[in-house]
């Protein structure tokens, strides 16, 4: 039995799923991407969802915008929210310096916020009530979820409290009865802790940080971590140092990234749904 939990294979499997299930809707379901600025990332993971939605069936709208105030950016928002026609929007993020990413983003109809972004949306994850889920979280879950890993009553560490993947992390993990430690930059012993974790999530990115001294033998890793250094990625966790150690591991690239974006399109499915 292999050790590498494939994100790739599982995230086409998803994908051609989701593929079959548009295929039967009498309308395909439209996701808005907007993006400001030349942030040369953003235009990589802009490319990434247009392919993904464009393979499965999805409207796949792009407005982008080299430059345009908070104000106008909120009066398209609102616009969008209005148009019954569109079931989900991104706002790429970051956005340029001095733009109110907080204020811009929270703009959005939270039943169209696909990126589970909003602070309703967190709120209703906290509370363990139906919700669109930051997609990461949402396709860790999932990749578990397919390895038959248990997550119920599982000692589970978290390392990174980000409001992208640390903190809607540990509320899913809550929500399934997971016994949960977040740590951060501040944690004293953290590898005391790590030491304990049946279920390891880092997400600080800090280049092969994890060593196999900071986790316990036959753990599940999942590292989230993507640090381009000469052209090369790597991930918070040393792979080949711990490889032998622990029962299952994502790489990096190939793990968690693949899922991200299709976990994106299922909320885009999931809001058309929800809109019925």
């Amino acid at each position: 039995m292999s050790k590498i939990i494939d994100g790739k294979k599982i995230s086409l499997e998803i994908k051609n799923e989701l593929k079959a299930k548009v295929e039967k809707m009498k309308e395909k379901p439209t996701l808005v991407v907007i993006s400001v600025g030349d942030n040369p990332a953003s235009k990589v993971y802009v490319g990434q969802k247009e392919k993904c939605a464009n393979y499965i069936g999805i409207n796949y709208q792009h407005m982008h915008f080299d430059s345009i105030t908070d104000e106008e950016l909120i009066k398209k928002i609102n616009e969008l929210n209005n148009n019954q026609k569109v079931n989900g929007i991104i706002v790429q993020l970051p956005l340029p310096d001095g733009m109110d990413e907080v204020k811009i983003v929270n703009t959005i109809d939270p039943k169209k916020d696909v990126d589970g972004l909003t602070y309703l949306n967190a709120g209703l994850l906290l509370n363990n009530k139906t919700s669109l889920v930051s997609c990461t979280p949402k396709g860790i879950m999932e990749l578990l979820k397919r390895e038959n890993i248990r997550v119920e009553g599982a000692n589970v560490v978290v390392i990174g409290r980000s409001i992208l993947v640390g903190k809607p992390m540990m509320n899913l993990l809550i929500n399934a009865n997971a016994t949960v430690t977040l740590c951060h930059s501040k944690t004293k012993d953290l590898e005391k802790i790590t030491r304990k974790a049946d279920i390891l999530i880092v997400a600080i990115g800090k280049k092969e940080f994890i060593k196999k001294e900071m986790v316990k033998r036959g753990s599940v890793i999942i590292d989230v971590g993507i640090n381009r250094v000469d052209g090369k990625l790597y991930g918070d966790v040393d792979y080949n140092d711990v490889y032998k150690k622990v029962k299952k591991i994502t790489p990096v690239p190939g793990g968690v990234g693949p899922m991200t974006v299709v976990m994106l399109m299922q909320n885009v499915c999931d809001a058309y749904e929800t809109k019925k």
